[in-house]
C-alpha cells in the first residue's frame, strides 16, 4: 500500500455509496503502514470483514483469493488493494471475486506495474489499465486510473460495478475526480526531487520520470452513460470530459 492508493480508496469512499456487507483481499497491515493500509477506517460506518492469506494485524479471517470460502452474492464490495500480483493464479481470483459479489456489487482493485519486486508470499504478476479493462469486461459500469509516467505508470486501479449497480452520472465522475485531486497525493522530499531534477538536467527526463511524475494521474469512465470520459493529470485539466452515451 502507498500514501497515494490509500488516498484513492478514500475518494472512492467518499464518491460512491459502496453497498455493505464489505470484503478486503489482502488486509494484513504491513509493519509500518498500519495508518494507509488500515483502509476498514474509511468505511467504519459498514459491515466488514477482512482476509488474507496469514494471519495478523487487520486479518478477520485467513482465506485464499482463488478458492473464497463464502457463498456466491455475500458481499456488496470486495476491495484488493496491492494484491493481485501476489496470486500466483490470478485469473481465478478475478473470477473469485466476481462470484461473492451481489448483482448490484462493486470491485474496487490497485495492483503494482513500476514497482520493485516484493512479498508475501511472492511477486508474480504487473498489470496495464488495458489488462484491467479486458479483466473486468464483464463489469457494465467501470472507472479506470493509473498515476506516474505515462509509459511507466507506477500503479492502476479500478472501480466496477455489477450489472445490476447504478451507472455512473457525470457528476458523480466529477466528484470521484475531485477527491483524487485532494487526496491521492505521494509527495517526494525536497532533497529527493532536487536530485532527480538535476539528474534529468543532466541525463534527460525518461530516467526519472516514474518519480517526478508520481503524482500525475489519468482515470477514464466506461459505462453506458459517460463511456469515455477521460481527464488527463491533476495539474494539466483539460476543459471538461466528453461525453458519449450508447
Amino acid at each position: 500500500m502507498t500514501p497515494f492508493l490509500h488516498g484513492v480508496a478514500r475518494a472512492v469512499a467518499e464518491s460512491f455509496e459502496l453497498p455493505e456487507p464489505i470484503l478486503e483481499v489482502g488486509s494484513y497491515q504491513v509493519p509500518g503502514q498500519e495508518e494507509i493500509g488500515n483502509l476498514r477506517s474509511l468505511f467504519a460506518d459498514k459491515e466488514y470483514l477482512g482476509i488474507d492469506a496469514r494471519p495478523g494485524p487487520g486479518v478477520d479471517q485467513v482465506a485464499d483469493i482463488e478458492e473464497l470460502p463464502f457463498a456466491d452474492g455475500s458481499f456488496g464490495t470486495v476491495i484488493a488493494m496491492s494484491t493481485f500480483e501476489h496470486v500466483p493464479r490470478f485469473w481465478r481470483g478475478f473470477e473469485e471475486a466476481r462470484r461473492v459479489l451481489r448483482p448490484d456489487g462493486a470491485l474496487l482493485i490497485a495492483c503494482p506495474f513500476y514497482f520493485h519486486i516484493h512479498g508475501f508470499p511472492s511477486d508474480y504478476w504487473r498489470f496495464t489499465p488495458q489488462s484491467l479493462e479486458i479483466l473486468l469486461d464483464k463489469y457494465p459500469h467501470k472507472l479506470i486510473g493509473w498515476h506516474g509516467a505515462v509509459k511507466r505508470p507506477a500503479n492502476v486501479w479500478a472501480l466496477a460495478f455489477r450489472e445490476q449497480a447504478e451507472p455512473i452520472t457525470g457528476p458523480r465522475f466529477d466528484e470521484y475526480r475531485e477527491r483524487l485531486r485532494m487526496h491521492a497525493r505521494q509527495p517526494m522530499a525536497w532533497g529527493r526531487k532536487l536530485r532527480y531534477r538535476l539528474a534529468r538536467l543532466l541525463c534527460g527526463r525518461g530516467p526519472f520520470a516514474p518519480y517526478l511524475d508520481q503524482e500525475r494521474w489519468e482515470t477514464q469512465c466506461q459505462t453506458v452513460v459517460c463511456r469515455g470520459m477521460r481527464i488527463a493529470t491533476p495539474t494539466s485539466m483539460p476543459s471538461g470530459p466528453t461525453i458519449q452515451t450508447t
